[in-house]
């Protein structure tokens, strides 16, 4: 997962899958960046191929924890099946869901 700073937005490109077996190596590194602070978060998801149900718990935490501390995460870059994944749970109406980066660093003025 690599992570980008621009200004004070934190930007995470995740992998091709967060599933089972990756997604505990996601959340310890979310969990880092809000750990050490970070309030702005992109997760671009253009590399992305699927994300399993543990996925969407770990993005859900995130979500829950940003809300509490006075945070923000956009989401950017879905492919169509994860789009769908997002919107047959319910997660699309929780989350903010742009198509680009660009856009989602424009969310934040």
């Amino acid at each position: 997962m690599d992570i980008e700073v621009v200004g004070d937005v934190n930007i995470v490109r995740l992998p091709a899958r967060v599933d089972t077996t990756s997604a505990k190596d996601v959340e310890g590194e979310l969990d880092g960046l809000l750990d050490g602070g970070a309030r702005k978060l992109v997760a671009d998801f253009d590399d992305n191929e699927y994300v399993s149900s543990a996925g969407l718990r770990v993005f859900l935490a995130v979500l829950k924890f940003l809300e509490k501390n006075d945070g923000r995460i956009v989401l950017c870059g879905m492919k169509p099946f994860v789009a769908d994944v997002f919107e047959i749970s319910g997660f699309s109406e929780l989350f903010e869901i742009v198509e680009t980066r660009e856009e989602a660093l424009g969310l934040y003025g």
